[in-house]
């Protein structure tokens, strides 16, 4: 071990434990998505022990040992918060009521719709003839294509 950290008072080890401490519940602030909290919890505990005077091998394999530890027991909690479903731009489209620019004719393959300025081939999701200038409702987004339903009239 170097000179250095073997010549360092239980003081200063109080201090660094301290601001690793406090460094990692700022990080863990931050970020608001369970990233630090084992190391600050690693961290609280080896400062308890730099305050009961054990030595600065000891104290980092307490702090690696309850971090590890904390980490394994709070993975679950970290997945569950950090695993939301955020819904993509097309599963947003489903629902909503656009107008048919050119006739929709599944057997003929053709028809488009105009949704949020934008055009879309579109095919109707029954199969029946949909005219030009109607609203219909956007049932489900296949590719590059929108599958809609006549509203009811």
């Amino acid at each position: 071990m170097p000179d250095f950290i073997a010549n360092l008072s239980s003081t200063a080890m109080m201090v660094i434990w301290a601001v690793a401490f406090v460094f990692f519940l700022i990080v863990e602030a931050s970020t608001a998505a369970l990233v630090s909290i084992w190391f600050a919890a690693g961290a609280l505990v080896a400062l308890f022990f730099a305050i009961a005077k054990t030595g600065f091998l000891v104290q980092c394999i307490v702090f690696v040992a309850v971090s590890v530890i904390v980490l394994i027991v709070t993975r679950p909690i970290a997945k569950k918060v950090n695993n939301k479903k955020v819904p993509t731009n097309y599963e947003l489209d489903v629902g909503k009521t656009v107008r048919v620019i050119e006739t929709i004719d599944n057997v003929k393959n053709r028809g488009r719709v105009k949704l949020d300025g934008t055009f879309w081939s579109a095919r109707s999701d029954n199969g029946e003839v949909i005219e030009e200038g109607l609203d219909v409702t956007v049932v489900k987004v296949d590719g590059a294509k929108l599958i809609v339903r006549k509203n009811a009239s």
